[in-house]
């Protein structure tokens, strides 16, 4: 029989008991508006704090005595500034301030080592740019803020892989953005500059499936954006079948007006845009929600066969930016280039009509045991520019994160993987200029 675990206000108890000598983490969501002085007596173990779903506003000035301090999260608390206390933790790699209220980022706040800082949804109009000296940053979330412009100073984050600013008010992207050497994710949609591209892509959307033609059963899975249920549509609603009886869809209800990878009508937009024209590699979508009871955008998709399962789990705290894969992961070198074909000719076809996915990841694509996959979740997705040039130079960010997805296929191959795979795994990941198109990539691994 297994133990319930321990509650917030157990686990606040607990410490100021001083029964959580020697823990590695700490969890504390209470409703707190101080910090409890008792976490000092962790310092000499304490690597992750979670304060989330707090009442907090300030942190302590002598925050550094948490000499072993890695990772910080305070999201979903009253905070209106990032504290500066934080830039004098010399070991903190992960700061996490979602949902607050911050309207100022000081430059001292910006810790030495930071490698992942999460600002989203804030009320952010500005970056200092001291965040150039963030050397290590390699993941960037910046979504449902106020910012105008983002710093130049910014193109010195050599090491940036993955930058959400989706959900702004940016009036351009800076033309550096395109040329950061490791740059692969890139979220940009909801901007005055990226709602011009999306407005020259409008269409008419397909007809709304009301919320009262759906029977939800249960939970498939939960992502940044929004949770997925499956569901039964009522005959003669799902456009894709011709039966008298219920169909099984899937159906995202979006998580609140902001998500992690920017507004909900976005994605919306994004993956409408893709279902003008299906292709076989990407999950099919019947249409927008309508009519839930509480007001929540949706979506209704086919439902991916029981056969697929996802293949990968989204980054951890130790990796980042890159997914972390089943233990025990091993693919023959049949089903990984039947899987980076699919997923390449899935982006070629996104692309060849307008759209950057902007999240190309293993924990996005579902697959089946031959390899056979499709790729799914538009939540960073947004529309390319009529240029050519930046279009392309946009497309080329897509194909550093599919050279990373290669990497990580032949890292869990049974076999060596043939010469011509492994040089164009490393045309991919090189600089910026030289990575192939997605038509090249497909050409090359047919």
């Amino acid at each position: 029989m297994s133990l319930p675990m321990p509650t917030p206000t157990d686990t606040l108890d607990q410490l100021r008991a001083g029964q959580l000598k020697g823990i590695q983490r700490l969890d504390l969501g209470c409703g707190l508006t101080e910090f409890p002085p008792e976490i000092f007596g962790l310092a000499d173990s304490l690597q992750v704090l979670n304060l989330s779903g707090n009442a907090l506003t300030s942190l302590p000035d002598d925050l550094p005595r948490l000499h072993q301090l890695r990772v910080i999260f305070a999201s979903s608390n009253r905070f209106t500034e990032l504290p500066a206390v934080l830039g004098q933790c010399p070991q903190l790699q992960m700061v996490g301030f979602k949902a607050n209220q911050i309207q100022n980022v000081p430059a001292a706040a910006l810790p030495p080592q930071l490698r992942w800082l999460i600002l989203t949804d804030n009320q952010i109009d500005a970056l200092p740019a001291s965040i150039g000296a963030c050397s290590q940053m390699q993941k960037l979330m910046l979504a449902g803020n106020r910012l105008r412009q983002l710093p130049d100073q910014l193109a010195q984050c050599q090491h940036l892989e993955l930058l959400r600013i989706s959900a702004n008010q940016l009036g351009m992207m800076p033309p550096w953005l395109v040329d950061l050497p490791r740059l692969a994710w890139l979220a940009c949609a909801g901007n005055p500059f990226s709602d011009m591209h999306a407005q020259a892509h409008h269409h008419a959307p397909p007809a709304a499936i009301e919320w009262r033609h759906l029977h939800i059963q249960h939970v498939l899975g939960e992502g940044a954006s929004g949770v997925i249920y499956q569901a039964l549509l009522s005959p003669h609603q799902d456009r894709h079948h011709d039966s008298c009886e219920p169909s099984p869809v899937a159906v995202k209800l979006f998580k609140g007006a902001v998500t992690s990878d920017g507004w909900p009508h976005s994605e919306l937009a994004a993956c409408l845009a893709a279902a003008r024209q299906p292709h076989p590699n990407v999950i099919p979508v019947i249409g927008p929600l309508a009519g839930h009871p509480e007001g929540t955008a949706g979506l209704v998709m086919q439902l991916v066969p029981p056969r697929f399962t996802t293949l990968a789990g989204p980054p951890s705290l130790q990796t980042c930016t890159r997914d972390v894969y089943p233990a025990g992961s091993c693919f023959s070198m049949q089903k990984v280039m039947r899987i980076a074909l699919g997923v390449a000719q899935a982006a070629a076809h996104l692309h060849a009509r307008g759209l950057l996915h902007g999240d190309l990841y293993a924990h996005n694509l579902q697959c089946d045991a031959d390899g056979y996959c499709l790729l799914g979740d538009m939540g960073g997705a947004s529309f390319l520019p009529a240029d050519k040039a930046v279009s392309q130079a946009l497309q080329r960010l897509e194909a550093r994160a599919f050279g990373c997805l290669l990497q990580e296929l032949i890292a869990h191959s049974e076999q060596a993987p043939p010469a011509a795979l492994t040089a164009l795994q490393a045309r991919c990941l090189g600089t910026p200029a030289q990575r192939p198109l997605f038509e090249e990539i497909v050409q090359s691994l047919t």
